[in-house]
């Protein structure tokens, strides 16, 4: 094992960045992410931590490539479900966005990690790679969302932006923290419960529905 995850291919390397993010991912979901480290990381692939080395120097690195991997998966759902001279109402924008979204909640946990941690311990090259691809997608989505909607698409941008920002906090909402619900427990708190695909739905259609009241 030791020899293969040294090999110097294009195609080795490709393969034990694949391993190595997998293995991050399955961390990110199931344990607090202070305890996420490279250590438990290469203890989790049955590697050294000098081999992980070989491939990145901090766990946001890997947190950065997983992120990148699952916008592109959302982005590119959303170009596929809103193709060029559409002519959706705004119903059915905000019932297939919300479900795209729902089926996207990984990436929105990921999304509300990404400014306040995960982008401050990266290499400026990998954020910038990044960055590019985001901005790439989204200035995409906002060209189609402005046809769509009939609206600008600095508007259109700040739509996609709300929407982004709205989700990834209901996604991470702390009522699903296990310690948080230990605490309502103690003091006899039971918050309402949430539908993330209705949520969504609901605030979108609202969101849609004041753009197009702008622009009349």
């Amino acid at each position: 094992m030791a020899d293969y995850i040294r090999a110097r291919s294009d195609e080795h390397k490709e393969e034990r960045m694949t391993q190595i993010k997998n293995a991050t991912h399955e961390l990110f979901e199931n344990a607090p992410y202070a305890e996420i480290t490279l250590t438990t990381i290469a203890e989790k692939l049955g590697w050294s931590r000098a081999n992980l080395y070989k491939y990145v120097t901090t766990k946001e690195e890997i947190i950065l490539e997983i992120a990148g991997d699952k916008m592109e998966k959302y982005y590119s759902s959303l170009l596929s479900a809103f193709p060029d001279g559409n002519n959706f109402s705004v119903e059915v924008i905000a019932e297939v966005w919300a479900g795209i979204l729902n089926a996207n909640q990984d990436y929105m946990r990921y999304v509300s990690f990404l400014n306040p941690v995960i982008e401050t311990n990266v290499t400026v090259e990998r954020l910038a790679s990044f960055k590019k691809k985001y901005y790439d997608l989204a200035s995409t989505l906002c060209a189609r969302l402005s046809a769509m909607l009939k609206i600008s698409d600095d508007d259109a941008y700040k739509i996609q932006l709300d929407v982004l920002f709205y989700a990834s906090s209901n996604a991470v909402c702390c009522c699903k923290n296990p310690l948080v619900q230990e605490a309502l427990k103690i003091i006899n708190i039971t918050p309402p419960a949430m539908d993330f695909y209705k949520d969504m739905k609901d605030f979108l259609k609202m969101r849609l529905e004041y753009a197009g009241e702008e622009h009349q």
